[in-house]
C-alpha cells in the first residue's frame, strides 16, 4: 500500500477526516474520563504531534498521536505507574505553564479495520519517533496496550510484558513492533487506564449482563472487569507496559 504521511499541523482541513476515521476499539476503551478530557485535545492543541496516512485514493487509513511532555521536571523522573491517563495530564498541565519539556509520549496508533495486517501500525509509530527526533528531542516513550493481551486477562501484566519468543523478541505482537523499532521495557503502568460506570452502562458498552458479583471476562479487555452488582457498578483497571525508544 502506497502511504502519503502527514501532520494536521501541515494539513488542518484534514482534522474532521482524520477523526472520523473508522476503529475497532472496544466501546469501553474509549469510556476513560481522563482520555475523554485530554485525547481530543492533542488535535487541537498540538497538532504537529498528529501524524496521518492516506492511501493512494486518499483515504485516510492510519493515524498517530502523541504529546511532549517534562519527564524529567523535578518530582518526576520516573514513567508513571498511571501510565496513559497520567502523562497525559502530565502534558497538558506542563503546556498549559509553558514549561520545557525534554521527552515525547506517544498516545495512541490507530489503523482502519480494512487496513489492519498490512504493517501500518509499524509505520505510524515509525512516523511518531521522525517527528519527535524532528523537533530536537531525544526519548520517545509509550504507553503500550498489548494487541494479544486479551487473550490472556487473568495473566499477571509483569509475567506477560516480559515473556519472550525463543528469537529473543517479546511473545506480545505490538511490543514485539517496539522492539523492533529499538525500544526496551521499562516498566508496567499497572493503573494506565480506569473505566467505571454503572451495570446500565457496562451492560451497553458489552452487551453482557453484568448481573453477578466478582470479576467479569470482557471481549477486548486486557484485564477482568470487577462487577459490584449490589453497589451498581463495575470497574476496569487496564495495566500497559511503557516501552522506551531512545532516538
Amino acid at each position: 500500500m502506497e502511504l502519503k504521511i502527514s501532520s494536521l499541523a501541515e494539513r488542518p482541513e484534514m482534522l474532521d477526516r482524520v477523526r472520523e476515521m473508522p476503529d475497532s476499539w472496544p466501546a469501553f476503551a474509549v469510556e476513560d474520563l481522563s482520555g475523554n478530557a485530554h485525547y481530543p485535545r492533542i488535535a487541537v492543541e498540538l497538532p504537529e504531534y498528529v501524524q496521518f496516512a492516506e492511501d493512494e485514493h486518499g483515504e485516510v487509513v492510519a493515524h498517530g498521536h502523541s504529546v511532549p511532555f517534562a519527564l524529567h521536571r523535578e518530582g518526576r523522573g520516573t514513567l508513571p505507574a498511571r501510565g496513559w491517563g497520567e502523562v497525559l495530564v502530565w502534558a497538558f498541565g506542563d503546556l498549559r505553564r509553558g514549561d520545557p519539556t525534554d521527552t515525547v509520549s506517544a498516545i495512541s496508533v490507530t489503523v482502519a479495520p480494512h487496513a489492519q495486517g498490512l504493517g501500518l501500525s509499524g509505520r505510524m509509530l515509525a512516523a511518531l519517533r521522525d517527528n519527535a527526533r524532528a523537533r530536537g528531542f531525544r526519548e520517545v516513550v509509550a504507553p503500550v496496550r498489548p494487541s494479544a493481551k486479551h487473550l490472556e486477562p487473568h495473566a499477571p501484566i509483569e509475567e506477560y510484558a516480559r515473556r519472550l519468543r525463543p528469537d529473543g523478541l517479546p511473545h506480545d505482537p505490538w511490543l514485539r513492533v517496539h522492539a523492533r523499532a529499538g525500544a526496551t521495557l521499562d516498566s508496567v503502568a499497572p493503573a494506565s487506564m480506569t473505566v467505571s460506570g454503572s451495570l446500565e452502562q457496562w451492560r451497553s458498552w458489552t452487551g453482557l449482563p453484568f448481573d453477578t458479583a466478582g470479576d467479569v471476562e470482557v471481549p477486548g479487555a486486557l484485564a477482568p472487569v470487577r462487577c459490584e452488582p449490589e453497589r451498581g457498578y463495575a470497574v476496569y483497571v487496564e495495566p500497559n507496559v511503557w516501552m522506551r525508544h531512545p532516538l
